[in-house]
This record gives structure tokens, sequence and C-alpha cells, in this order.
């Protein structure tokens, strides 16, 4: 018989949904200023159903979170190197496309084994992760994909 840990005291984690979208202007969505209606999407940024909780800054009041200091770097793949890294796309590996310019590990083509991202520190605090979508940070990480579990990457 297996020993369930009691977690009745333990404090709960928020769930984490990242979302990049190429060709998405900053407020082409409800809950950064637009026109267009998407309420699904608000109420992930709101953590609410309505997005009429929010704050004098334009903030929300409780729940949910939305990323302001992203900066585009002008191409698909170092945009998602800086976003899954936390760091600058050279420093990831992914300073160009994601071929090996023979320069240097900047630009490698795929994400440096030393540069974890934010999946991986995620599950090392006990998080399940998941990526549905484009990878597009070159071939598999690490090279030999030893780590992945499942994967839905196109």
């Amino acid at each position: 018989m297996k020993h369930k840990p009691n977690t009745a005291n333990l404090p709960s984690k928020p769930n984490i949904i990242i979302i990049l979208a190429d060709d998405l202007g900053f407020s082409d969505v409800g809950c950064f200023g637009s026109e267009i209606s998407t309420p699904n999407i608000d109420s992930l940024a709101y953590g609410t159903t309505s997005n009429n909780s929010v704050g004098s800054n334009n903030t929300p009041t409780r729940g949910g979170m939305r990323f302001t200091q992203m900066y585009n770097c002008a191409r698909c793949c170092p945009s998602r190197a800086s976003l899954l890294t936390g760091m600058y796309p050279h420093q990831a590996g992914i300073g160009h496309m994601v071929y090996d310019a023979g320069i240097g590990e900047e630009y490698q083509g795929y994400l440096r084994k030393e540069v974890p991202t934010i999946a991986e520190m995620l599950r090392g605090s006990g998080y399940k992760t998941f990526m549905s979508g484009k990878w597009h940070v070159g071939g598999e990480y690490p090279p030999d994909a030893s780590h992945v579990r499942k994967s839905l990457a196109l």
C-alpha cells in the first residue's frame, strides 16, 4: 500500500498559462484595450469570468496576470527563446534563426543546455508542464530530447 502525503495544509500553486501568438498586436485582445471582444483570454488575464474587476491602473484586482514587459525580437525564434528562458535570445543560443550560423554558441540555432526553460524551472518546483503549438527554437531540446515525456509541438 502506497503512502499518500498529507497535502491539506500545503499552499496551492497557481496554474500558469503562457500564450505566445505570432502576428498578434499588443492591443489585439480585450485585456490590453482592443475593441474586439476576447472574453476567454480576458478571463485568463483577469482571473475572473468578467473583466469588470479592474483596478485604477487597468490591472487585474484578483487572480490573473498580464506580462507587459516582453519584448518582440523581430522574428519568432528569438522571441520564443526569450519568453521560454527569460534570457536575451543570444544568451539562449537563438541569436538569429534555427540553424547553426557557425559563429559561436550565440548563433547555434537551438537552446543552450545550460539555459533552462521556464518549464524546466517549474518542473523542478513540482509543476507538471505541457507545451502545445510551434516549438521553433531549434530542433529538439536538449538535442537528444531525453527529458521530454510527451510533446504535441508542431
